[in-house]
């Protein structure tokens, strides 16, 4: 079955491109779809072309970040948080997803504006010992990044076709690849299939809702409270911070924007600028959706009953007899694209850091297999993969402060960013997001060493 899908998918590709290869008027008929994007952006910028689906040519950089918010860490945090703690912690999904939009719109400012991304300024402005530092930490992070997505796809592969783990994660591995090679054809098919697999998700979720038994009244009110019952709790938060605020997506952001639209002028960028920032707050308001989901799920199902839920496997087999196979179906394929679409997403991630930081870059099967290798230790070694994943979230969570305060640096330097140099009011809104982070972080590790914390439990 697995060797199925992946040709399925493999063919499903070809006719895509062969049909895209059929379409289109004679002036463009050697045109390929990125290349049409180009034009139809530029048409745009040029005010010859307007309306509602003007708006949909702009729209791809926010949705692929976006899809590192939904990855498999997100799902092992979030299983945690609402078996354990109901709806308590929703305030704290809330809150990361708000410091998400800020920093991504503040990263896809910097490629519009300067032409360069993040790991690229970073390059160029720090000096090499703090350049080669940010650059082991943020690989560390990449790693820790691709075992949650890659282990998320395995699991889901595993548990829908009743397959081995080793086996879901080869089929995982092939799959991936398959749509890493289509980023040789340019960013719009690359843009298409990922958004494809956030409406997958996002669709998987929705379902969910309607099967769960949820208690609205309680949602808002965890939503809009902000408590850490003990520390226990606070490790979770912490790990939701890291699931939902990626790294290497504010890395990524800035470099999907940064040719895109190679805009002409001051008022090309403030134009391009509108629409990303609508791009951001609405693909990542989707995400935080999806993610608030995943924990309202996980409290309806097994808050009262199944506190102890805490793994990817046993809220699927819980899953089966509290709310039916449909809700176990639903979701093992949300996980599953989940973990392709996130691990794709992370492999080009991780080589844009690379290239960015030391102007090197390897074949891509290398550093997908490089990647790899600590989900495969992870299995190998019989370590527990839901506790792998939150793990890899809190490592997450250490690593994001750097790519945040660089961010914040070269966005508010007006040598760097002109007149769209950020305002006080979004300066100040960065500063107290990172401060947040930071102050989580440093509370888990007095934590971590037994110091007791004021107002947690034991």
């Amino acid at each position: 079955m697995p060797v199925v899908i992946v040709f399925a998918f493999k063919y499903s590709l070809c006719y895509i491109f062969w049909r895209e290869n059929r379409c289109g008027v004679a002036e463009m008929a050697h045109q390929s779809l990125s290349e049409r994007t180009d034009s139809g952006i530029r048409e745009v910028l040029n005010g010859t072309r307007k309306g509602p689906r003007a708006l949909l040519l702009f729209a791809g950089p926010a949705v692929i970040a976006s899809i590192a918010y939904m990855d498999p860490g997100n799902f092992a945090t979030n299983i945690q948080a609402g078996s354990g703690y109901g709806y308590s912690l929703l305030w704290v999904v809330l809150a990361a997803n708000l410091i998400a939009m800020l920093f991504q719109s503040l990263s896809a400012k910097l490629g519009i504006v300067t032409g360069k991304n993040l790991a690229e300024m970073c390059r160029i402005r720090f000096p090499p010992l703090i350049r080669y530092a940010m650059w082991a930490i943020s690989e560390v992070a990449a790693m820790a990044t691709d075992l949650a997505e890659f282990l998320g796809g395995a699991i889901g592969l595993s548990l829908l076709f009743g397959m081995p783990l080793l086996y879901g994660m080869a089929v995982t591995a092939v799959v991936t690849y398959a749509i890493l090679m289509l980023a040789g054809r340019g960013f719009r098919p690359m843009e298409l299939i990922i958004g494809g697999f956030v409406a997958i998700i996002g669709l998987c979720y929705f379902i969910e809702m309607f099967i769960a038994p949820v208690a609205w009244g309680e949602v808002a009110l965890g939503l809009v409270t902000p408590v850490l019952p003990d520390a226990t709790a606070l490790t979770i938060a912490v790990g939701i911070i890291g699931a939902t605020v990626m790294p290497h997506a504010v890395y990524l952001h800035s470099g999907l924007t940064q040719h895109r639209a190679n805009p002409q002028n001051d008022g090309e960028r403030r134009l391009l600028l509108t629409f990303s920032n609508w791009e951001c707050v609405i693909a990542l308001a989707v995400a935080g959706m999806v993610n608030m989901a995943m924990v309202i799920m996980a409290s309806a199902a097994f808050h009262a009953g199944y506190p102890e839920v805490a793994e990817i496997e046993t809220a699927f087999h819980t899953l089966t007899p509290l709310l039916g196979g449909l809700a176990a179906g639903v979701f093992l394929v949300s996980l599953m694209a989940s973990g392709l679409s996130s691990s794709t997403v992370g492999t080009m991630a991780g080589q844009m850091i690379m290239q960015g930081f030391v102007g090197f870059r390897i074949p891509i099967w290398v550093r997908r297999l490089v990647t790899m290798l600590p989900a495969f230790a992870v299995v190998l070694l019989g370590v527990n993969t839901t506790e792998a994943l939150v793990y890899s979230q809190v490592v997450l969570s250490f690593a994001l402060p750097i790519p945040m305060i660089a961010l914040v640096i070269f966005t508010r330097n007006r040598a760097i960013m002109g007149a769209f140099a950020n305002s006080r009011t979004i300066d100040a809104a960065a500063m107290i997001g990172t401060v947040v982070i930071l102050v989580l972080n440093a509370v888990l590790l007095l934590q971590t060493f037994g110091m007791p914390i004021p107002g947690l439990g034991a």
